[in-house]
């Protein structure tokens, strides 16, 4: 499905920007706290968006799916599977950064 795939690189450009202001607020926590913690929010934010709030719509549309037409094609779930797999890594990488940027 191209709603799936277009919520799918959503997903990966919020955890990307996620993991980005993360480094930044680490980065930045010493020299310019009040920077920092700006980055800290803009982190948790695209967090949110992308591997929360977007991968909710992307199951929802998956059970929407199956209430109309059953299980879906194996093909749609094996790519679903694998995406859902490399933004729960890339999501973890983001979430490292930042715990850091709160432990420290």
């Amino acid at each position: 499905m191209k709603i799936i795939k277009m919520l799918s690189e959503m997903i990966n450009d919020e955890i990307d920007d996620a993991k980005k202001y993360a480094k930044l607020a680490v980065k930045y926590k010493e020299e310019n706290p009040v920077l920092a913690q700006i980055f800290y929010g803009m982190s948790t934010d695209e967090y949110r968006h992308g591997a929360v709030v977007l991968h909710e719509k992307v199951s929802d549309i998956i059970k929407q799916y199956r209430k109309d037409h059953g299980e879906p094609p194996e093909a749609m779930l094996a790519v679903y599977n694998y995406l859902h797999e490399k933004h729960i890594e890339k999501a973890n990488e983001a979430k490292m950064y930042q715990e850091q940027y709160k432990n420290e």
